[in-house]
Formats: C-alpha cells, structure tokens, sequence
C-alpha cells in the first residue's frame, strides 16, 4: 500500500517554531518530487514549499522563514516553520509527485496548523 503520513502540526504562537514530518511507506520516497502544500478556511490550496533533485523552492510568503528537507534513510520529508505568523494557520498536505510515462501522485491526510495568541 502507498501511504504518506503528516505529523507534527499543531497550536503556536506568533513567532514560534514548528516541524512537520511527512513519511512514506509503500514506495522510495528519494525518487519522488515533495512538497508541501497548505490550504486555509475559504482559500484555495496553495504550494509552499517542494524539493526535486536536491533543488528546493518556496513560496514567496515563506522564504526564508521555512525549510523543506528529506532524510532518505527514513523515507521522511519534512517542514521546518520559523517565525510563524497568523496568516500561517492552515492545514498542512504533503505530496508526492513522479512522471515516468505515467504520472504518480500522492497526498497525505493533512495536519493542522494554528498560529496565534
């Protein structure tokens, strides 16, 4: 079975820290693009951050304040947040992406993000 699974969210306040983890069982996660992708009450769902071949990228309302990495030995990526501000507060997605001749893509359950006083 393939399975991504998002952890680690949670309530913090404004300027605090918090790291997501997403593992994946059921396929090697090294050989996938990740991301993280987040999505607020009445907002559409938005990318954050996604690793590809050691290249990462951010979304501009989060450079420099977020880190997205993997540990390949643990099949896990994660998210480091920095900073966190109120407008942070959203669930949290992890996906996995591949295009071979087909395209493979998998989303986790979600997790939830607070940020405030």
């Amino acid at each position: 079975q393939v399975q991504l699974v998002e952890s680690g969210g949670g309530l913090v306040q404004p300027g605090g820290s918090l790291r997501l983890s997403c593992a994946a069982s059921g396929f090697t996660l090294s050989i996938y693009a990740m991301s993280w992708y987040r999505q607020a009450p009445g907002k559409e769902r938005e990318l954050v951050a996604r690793i590809a071949r050691g290249t990462t990228t951010y979304a501009d309302s989060v450079k420099g304040r977020f880190t997205i990495s993997r540990d390949n030995a643990k099949n896990t990526a994660y998210l480091q947040m920095n900073s966190l501000k109120p407008e942070d507060t959203a669930v949290y997605y992890c996906n996995a992406n591949r295009r071979l001749l087909t395209e493979l893509n998998y989303w986790g359950q979600g997790t939830q993000v607070t940020v405030s006083s």
